[in-house]
């Protein structure tokens, strides 16, 4: 599929998700089921995919030592060890793992090979926007949905107070700006532009990679349109959020459409999330090429599939195939 087909197969399915929810919730009247039932689905769906798509990582088998490394290993005493880049024991991985999913340490060392301009000289550089962006969008995510748990928490957490103050620093409109909503927009805008623009990422994109980004799109420009330009009653959305933990099934009127818009699309981001590449959230614990110390000169790991073994030696294979290899001029050791 080409790129502007996937853009616009993910874009129209977000759209037609925007109008679902629109005509279910608005006109069909089916605030129930919008604000009720389906958040319930979406949470069932995304704890049972979690968990099998970990418990089937954790079923395949590692029976070698295999990280990534790119820093001296453990060897003479008087060599000295990149403790972080080629860790050889558990500390040494626990401090690798929190580099790499608190900051992303190996997408900060990622680099981009393109051809100058007029020459056919292939030209490496860092490639800093994509680590920037990429970090900037979680981290401001993170803090999104720390903020949300007001909605969830009567009295409201002392640790969500603080976020909204150091996020709302600049003290501007009413009610006060968060800088974190501009920056998850931008770092989504960033990506989907660097995706359309880079000829070798464009090449290679997906639907199922434009999807993701749209959604967050969704979530993220209907969440801040209801902050600041179409007000809903946050009593409200507070009184649905509090009945969906006590599980009571009643839905406050009046909260408006775009509210129901925006949790259909959280709601389909959750039920989404397990089965798509968003994933990788829970895969980067389970993958041994980061979660495994390297130690093999430390140590002497043996194959548990290696004994006992049938093993088919090229003696027994010329036997069996020698009338067909010379057949076909093949050279074999016996005639």
């Amino acid at each position: 599929m080409n790129p502007v087909s996937s853009i616009v197969v993910a874009l129209g399915a977000v759209l037609l998700l925007v109008v679902i929810a629109a005509v279910g919730a608005g006109a069909l009247g089916l605030e129930l089921v919008f604000g009720a039932i389906l958040p319930y689905l979406a949470i069932v769906a995304f704890l049972a995919g979690f968990v099998y798509r970990i418990v089937q990582w954790a079923k395949s088998p590692v029976p070698f030592r295999i990280p990534t490394s790119c820093g001296q290993q453990e060897s003479l005493p008087w060599i000295k060890q990149d403790k972080l880049d080629n860790p050889s024991c558990g500390w040494g991985v626990l401090g690798r793992m929190a580099l790499e999913v608190l900051f992303f340490r190996s997408l900060f060392r990622n680099t981009k090979a393109e051809l100058q301009d007029g020459s056919k000289k292939l030209v490496y550089g860092s490639d800093k926007w994509l680590w920037a962006a990429g970090l900037a969008f979680h981290w401001t995510f993170l803090v999104v949905f720390l903020r949300h748990m007001r909605l969830f928490a009567e009295p409201v957490p002392g640790f969500v107070h603080l976020l909204e103050s150091f996020d709302g620093f600049f003290q501007i409109t009413v009610p006060a700006f968060f800088i974190t909503d501009a920056i998850i927009l931008g770092a989504l805008t960033y990506l989907f532009i660097r995706r359309v623009v880079l000829p070798e990422v464009r090449a290679i994109s997906l639907p199922a990679d434009f999807f993701p980004l749209f959604l967050l799109l969704g979530v993220a420009t209907t969440g801040v349109l209801m902050r600041y330009i179409f007000k809903v009653d946050i009593s409200a959305v507070k009184k649905l959020s509090m009945g969906l933990l006590s599980f009571s099934f009643s839905v406050p009127e009046g909260i408006g459409v775009l509210f129901y818009i925006h949790l259909f699309l959280v709601c389909t981001l959750f039920a989404y999330f397990p089965f798509s590449k968003l994933m990788h959230m829970g895969g980067v614990f389970m993958s041994p090429t980061r979660n495994l110390a390297n130690n093999n000169r430390k140590v002497r790991h043996v194959n548990p599939w290696d004994y006992p073994v049938k093993t088919h030696t090229y003696d027994e294979y010329e036997e069996e195939f020698r009338k067909l290899m010379q057949s076909m001029d093949i050279p074999v050791e016996k005639e």
